[in-house]
């Protein structure tokens, strides 16, 4: 009997934060530290729209190396537009080569362009030390 195959929908997070892109970087951060995540993803503007993602690194990147004014950038100005898409259907290991790949953490989940959740690499990577320990 052949074991199925863990797929994007049994570990993805699915109480995703999610923040405006008219927000301002201020309420961005505060939302970040509110809900004690390292990333909000960035609603669409409007339904043929793409989602964005914001993390902490991009935040301290853009205030020390634009030395930003937080109060006056919009999310929409700092977020990575569009960000990179996966099924809830897609097995893991075909998320985790991506990841490696493009040299990113996280990937929005999103079923018929509707946002489902979120996967990061560190939800694969213990979900793999998990079954391994087992």
């Amino acid at each position: 009997m052949k074991e199925t195959s863990l797929l994007v929908k049994d570990i993805m997070v699915r109480d995703v934060v999610m923040v405006s892109p008219f927000a301002t970087l201020r309420e961005a951060i505060a939302s970040l530290n509110k809900n004690k995540v390292k990333a909000l993803v960035m609603d669409k503007r409007h339904e043929h729209d793409a989602f964005g993602i914001l993390t902490y690194t991009t935040l301290l990147r853009f205030i020390v190396a634009e030395d930003g004014d937080i109060d006056l950038i919009n999310v929409y100005d700092v977020a990575a537009k569009p960000v990179l898409t996966v099924s809830r259907e897609l097995e893991i290991k075909h998320v985790a080569r991506m990841m490696v790949n493009q040299g990113i953490r996280r990937m929005v989940v999103t079923l018929n362009n509707k946002l489902e959740g979120l996967i990061t690499m560190d939800d694969i990577v213990g979900t793999i030390l998990k079954s391994v320990e087992e």
